[in-house]
């Protein structure tokens, strides 16, 4: 059975008030009554409740973090880095996805209620962002991550997105292509948005399929497009994993990547450097802006004021053998 302050208070002679303040290293307590407190909660293996002493000290020493998933290939990158950061400040973290839609908001919103976390990083808040204002008005200090600064009001983390789209855009024009495919991912992500309009400023096409960041996206893309007979000499799709998914039915169909068609994908996940051919694709600096994100926050927890304008990390084009 769980050891409670109300047992330490009976074992030691003391009220669960005086328990506290000696816990929490508040009020006045006499040095002899405090060492035997101490004493008789190492006797009874007593852990206090980590919210219980944050409320007490008007902060948890946590940070939240709240992302749409947990299954999208460079969440990992960009999770270790906020967890590198926030551990080598003394801090915990608690994790948080919407994946369940209103569940998910409702168990995130218990938490809040709770004090159980001083601070958040959010992932592409675009479901949940009336409630991240509403929060973030009522004195929760937020970080976006991702955001590409189109919500002001939160400081934010930020990747060249349309930058990316442009320079995957720019690589197949210099290398003669004059035909491509774009292959999306969902409409409602804004970066999703961003690559699109940067690739589309420097190569237009009229190619453009709206997708979901899966395999099997990419893959029926193609399959659906050489079966009624269109052509095309390249394929930019709007992350690693529907790149596989192109490269799978290109090679299934015989067509030679690059010879026939040069394909780019976007994230540069471990992946994408072990498919057949090796991937060019358009790297993001996840774990740097998983890091960064913590940074600013913990700084604003301390008392730094936040930017005023995002901290941009810039994308980078990796060329490999899919589209030399």
């Amino acid at each position: 059975m769980r050891v409670t302050m109300a047992d330490v208070a009976r074992e030691a002679g003391v009220s669960k008030t005086t328990v506290s303040r000696v816990i929490n290293t508040k009020g006045e307590v006499d040095a002899e009554t405090a060492a035997r407190v101490r004493e008789v909660i190492s006797q009874l293996g007593y852990v206090p409740s980590s919210g219980a002493v944050g409320l007490a000290r008007g902060s948890s020493r946590t940070v939240g973090m709240l992302v749409p998933s947990l299954t999208w290939p460079w969440m990992g990158e960009l999770l270790q880095g906020v967890v590198d950061t926030v551990e080598a400040a003394d801090y915990g973290l608690l994790l948080f996805t919407c994946n369940r839609g209103a569940e998910s908001v409702e168990r995130f919103t218990t938490q809040v209620s709770a004090r159980a976390f001083d601070g958040l990083v959010v992932v592409e808040p675009e479901n949940t962002l009336d409630h991240l204002t509403a929060l973030h008005r009522g004195g929760l200090p937020i970080v976006l991550i991702d955001d590409r600064g189109h919500h002001p009001e939160f400081p934010s983390v930020v990747t060249t997105n349309h930058e990316g789209g442009a320079s995957a855009a720019r690589h197949l024009r210099d290398a003669g292509r004059t035909r491509p495919l774009v292959i999306t991912g969902p409409q409602h992500f804004g970066c999703v948005r961003d690559r699109l309009a940067g690739f589309l400023s420097v190569l237009p096409t009229d190619l453009v399929v709206r997708g979901d960041f899966t395999e099997p996206c990419g893959r029926l893309a193609v399959e659906q497009l050489l079966a009624s007979g269109v052509e095309f000499d390249s394929v930019f799709a709007h992350n690693d994993i529907s790149a596989a998914g192109v490269l799978r039915a290109l090679r299934a169909a015989g067509r030679t990547v690059p010879g026939d068609i040069a394909v780019v994908g976007f994230d540069d996940i471990p992946m994408a450097e072990h498919t057949e051919p090796p991937l060019t694709t358009v790297r993001q600096p996840t774990r740097q802006m998983g890091e960064a994100a913590a940074r600013m926050l913990l700084s604003h927890l301390g008392g730094t004021p936040v930017p005023d304008a995002p901290l941009v990390l810039p994308t980078e084009l990796v060329v490999r053998h899919s589209a030399p």
